[in-house]
């Protein structure tokens, strides 16, 4: 099944034309299927059982029942091997001190912790720590970045400790730019040498949700939690139950003044109401040829919003003139067009593929795209302009009705407090970017300024954005409007948007209702700052239209965005630039960019001045308070896998209920657990940083489970954030104290949720902190997919109510004793019978679907997780428990 790559003969590739007379099938496959099979032999080809000759047959079994598997969607389950992993600091400083820890427990057993080590290459972008603390002049980048050095200190110092231990882990230093942005420019290969030396296509998991980004070079990728990719950095496959692959057949070309996030925007809404959750997306049609691989990756970022595992994009001319223009070598550029041709993964434009081979086929016209944006508090509610004002007030009326004091007759109602460009989304594609520009320019040259009580900030997804825009001349311009560069980073879409102006903290206060519009990917409730009563995501010129006019209650297109000086009304058509301009632009400011590439690697001097501690096991600090080795990693397991009996609701989620909602990544109050528990050791407030920033100490994670302050638990509808009600008393108590009373009385605990439960970010903490809680299931309407791998992964037992079933139609009200039978019999995707005692003592019986999909996940959670399943593996005399 190896063969010789045609004109390249050091090159061995698992030949998928061979294959394909094994599985004829395959050769109407759609390409991603065509992607796993390669991945399926691969595997067996390279297996230390390689040599049987029933291996190789074994695995052209599993291809054929993966084919036959596509057109009518029904999965069989396969392991998937990643060619690469690529992490984000967030997530990705927990998942290396999960290796740490597992090295100082390897090494206390006496066994060899340098073997403690990924057995694939591992990437890591330092961006999501960066915070829009400073903003509005030329001084914020370089103050921002001494900030986030000095905060980030004890985290960046073992992160240089890991750089030199650690085989096979490349980072990327602080101010290089946000880790998609960077996947597409310098660390996506889209072809490689796996490690056995076979050329294969580039297969990558990331611990950022929005990995499918880089779907737009044709590379098959999709988000992970940080548990997941400790397992595959080890050398585990993931356990994988084949997605329905769908067709979306894009048609037509986009219409002067339509972005690329509008059709993103649109796509969003257009599959949400279609329900994609548990499929792959595949874009085929002449639409393709619409769009640059720039506009498409815009598209393909938000794959997470449309639900889907992945939004795959072909390679062809245009990745090819992309990876080139990026600096990638013309010898590799010519072994990617050479292997993706000779493997039928290429698309020339001409051959429209087979669609047989698809669970369904679907258009989209790129043509009837508007200008749109979504908002306020989910990137799926897609509006138009005109429909904003109204959005807004309706969500506010809405929040009046929950929590009394809302005052809607504010003066200042709907300002807009934060006007941000941000996330890779949109900054990193230089058309939005240069229309951002545009626009800025011809509102200077208007005489228009932003009000004063609007907070602006630029922050690039790499310094190649900033190369260009000076190109342009309009760096200036977008200063000028108190867009300057704030840092090169994940900052507004992440939370890390800084203090309000005070004017604006004390309209808050006094009741006003504020927004933010950003150029974003994501904007629930709480993400984005905390005191904003709305979000909406749009494109970067129309960011700076919405910071123009200063509020959220007007008609962007049809309404002044101001006046001139002379008094005369300035509107958005005045001042968006014309699409000959802006393609002659865009054209004109990247072609000098052209075949360069940066040492992304190198860090500045802050980062090289930093001491990494020396050895192969970390020398975990004292006492601190951001780094030490988590309660997971262990070999004794949880011990808590089985029937449930008697247990009480920790809190009772509502629909649409964000990983953002279980465990916040932003600001953390001094007022809260986690803000006690920091202030009592001595930690100014000035210096608690961002709950994603002290993801290394599970002690102020466990106590932010559940406390984004927008929160809202069933238990407490009157009161926001993480509160909940003790059963025993009716007490109203934190979640974080109520989950001690729990476990001090021996009362075992579940979450009680509605649909789309753990939706938005690949956070696995929105899964520790539940167990760590003694969290035993999550009785859910339906599950996001990365979060109910994450409840796997840590060993919590995801069961979803069958269709028909939801706790209201149940009439659940969260106060109940609930028991879970069958549990310790069930199988993948069986079912369990569950029973709801009230207080007066009736009973409720139905059943629920257990959401662990494969035997390797059933494995998994029965040995209390992957955390511990590594632990055993890997601790000397450790003793594997029963299945």
């Amino acid at each position: 099944m190896l063969s010789q790559l045609p004109g390249s003969p050091g090159d061995r590739v698992v030949d998928l034309g061979e294959l394909q007379k094994r599985v004829p099938a395959l050769s109407t496959a759609p390409r991603v299927t065509r992607i796993f099979a390669e991945n399926i032999v691969r595997a067996a080809l390279r297996a230390p059982d390689s040599s049987r000759p029933s291996s190789v047959a074994e695995a052209t079994e599993a291809v054929a029942a993966l084919v036959a598997a596509g057109p009518s969607g029904e999965p069989v389950e396969f392991d998937l091997w990643p060619t690469r992993l690529v992490l984000q600091d967030h997530s990705g400083i927990p998942v290396l001190a999960d290796l740490a820890a597992l090295r100082s427990q390897v090494a206390a057993a006496g066994g060899d912790a340098a073997a403690v080590r990924p057995a694939l290459p591992v990437d890591l972008v330092v961006d999501h720590s960066i915070e829009a603390h400073r903003s509005g002049n030329d001084a914020a980048l370089d103050r921002n970045m001494d900030r986030e050095f000095a905060l980030n200190d004890e985290r960046y110092r073992f992160l240089r400790w890991a750089e030199g231990a650690v085989p096979g882990l490349r980072i990327v230093p602080p101010g290089g730019g946000i880790v998609h942005q960077m996947h597409l420019e310098h660390l996506a290969a889209v072809v490689l040498h796996d490690q056995s030396g076979i050329l294969a296509p580039d297969t990558v998991l990331g611990t950022d949700s929005h990995t499918p980004m880089i779907n737009a070079l044709g590379v098959l990728g999709w988000g992970v939690g940080g548990v997941e990719a400790s397992s595959a950095m080890f050398g585990h496959p993931v356990s994988v139950r084949s997605q329905p692959v769908i067709a979306l057949r894009l048609t037509g070309a986009p219409r002067p003044g339509i972005m690329s996030t509008d059709i993103a925007l649109t796509l969003a809404q257009f599959l949400r109401e279609r329900g994609v959750v548990g499929t792959i997306i595949e874009f085929v049609g002449t639409g393709i040829r619409a769009l640059s691989v720039e506009d498409r990756s815009t598209i393909a970022n938000m794959a997470p919003e449309y639900g889907c595992l992945a939004a795959y994009f072909p390679v062809d001319d245009a990745v090819l003139r992309y990876l080139t223009a990026t600096g990638r070598s013309a010898s590799h550029v010519r072994t990617v067009a050479d292997y993706t041709r000779y493997q039928r993964l290429f698309d020339d434009g001409e051959t429209m593929p087979s669609l047989s081979g698809y669970t369904d086929v679907w258009s989209f016209d790129l043509a009837a795209v508007r200008g749109s944006t979504a908002g306020p508090r989910r990137p799926q509610d897609r509006l138009h302009f005109a429909e904003v004002p109204r959005s807004f007030q309706q969500s506010r009326q809405a929040r009046a009705e929950r929590s009394a004091g809302a005052d809607r007759t504010h003066p200042h109602e709907g300002a807009i407090a934060i006007a941000a460009i941000t996330s890779c989304t949109n900054t990193a594609n230089p058309r939005l970017m240069i229309a951002a520009g545009l626009v800025a320019r011809n509102a200077v040259r208007r005489g228009l300024s932003v009000p004063d009580w609007v907070k602006t900030s630029l922050a690039p997804g790499s310094r190649r954005v900033t190369d260009y825009l000076a190109a342009a001349d309009l760096l200036e311009p977008l200063a000028r409007l108190g867009f300057d560069v704030v840092g090169y980073g994940c900052t507004t879409c992440i939370g890390n948007s800084g203090p309000l102006h005070d004017t604006v903290e004390e309209w808050v206060a006094a009741g006003a209702g504020t927004a933010a519009v950003l150029s974003g990917n994501r904007n629930f409730e709480g993400r984005i700052h905390p005191a904003i009563s709305g979000a909406y995501l749009m494109s970067p010129p129309m960011v700076v239209a919405y910071a123009l006019a200063g509020t959220v209650l007007i008609d962007v297109e049809r309404d002044p965005l101001g006046h001139d000086p002379s008094g005369e009304p300035v509107h958005l058509a005045d001042l968006w630039p014309p699409e000959e301009e802006l393609t002659a632009s865009v054209s004109s400011a990247v072609a000098h960019l052209s075949g360069q590439s940066r040492d992304v690697f190198r860090g500045d001097a802050r980062w090289n001045a930093i001491k990494a501690p020396p050895g192969d096991c970390y020398d975990w600090p004292a006492n601190s308070s951001y780094l030490m080795p988590s309660p997971l990693v262990s070999p004794d397991g949880y011990g808590g896998y089985g029937d449930v009996t008697d247990a009480r609701v920790l809190v009772f989620a509502a629909d649409s209920t964000t990983t953002d909602h279980i465990s916040p990544a932003g600001r953390i109050a001094p007022d809260s657990e986690a803000g006690r528990y920091l202030l009592d050791l001595g930690v100014p407030a000035a210096e608690f940083n961002s709950y994603g920033c002290r993801r290394g100490n599970h002690h102020v994670l466990v106590r932010g489970t559940f406390a984004n302050v927008k929160f809202r638990n069933r238990l407490t509808p009157d009161r926001a954030g993480g509160w909940t009600r003790l059963a025993s008393s009716g007490e109203t108590v934190t979640v974080y104290r109520a989950a001690q009373a729990y476990a001090a009385a021996g009362v075992p605990v579940i979450v009680l949720a509605g649909r789309d439960y753990g939706m938005g970010s690949s956070r696995d903490w929105a899964a520790k902190g539940p167990r760590l809680l003694g969290v035993r299931a999550v009785l859910a309407t339906s599950f996001e997919r990365i979060h109910r791998s994450n409840l796997i992964g840590v060993g919590i037992v995801p069961l979803q109510f069958l269709d028909g079933d939801d706790p209201d139609r149940l009439g659940l009200i969260g106060t109940e004793s609930f028991t879970v039978r069958g549990i310790d019999a069930a199988e993948p995707l069986s079912k369990v019978s569950v029973s709801a005692t009230d207080a007066v003592g009736g009973v409720k019986r139905w059943q629920m679907l257990v959401r662990i999909d494969t035997s390797a996940e059933l494995r998994c959670v029965r040995q209390g997780g992957f955390l511990s399943v590594l632990a055993r593996e890997l601790t000397p005399d450790s003793t594997e428990a029963e299945d």
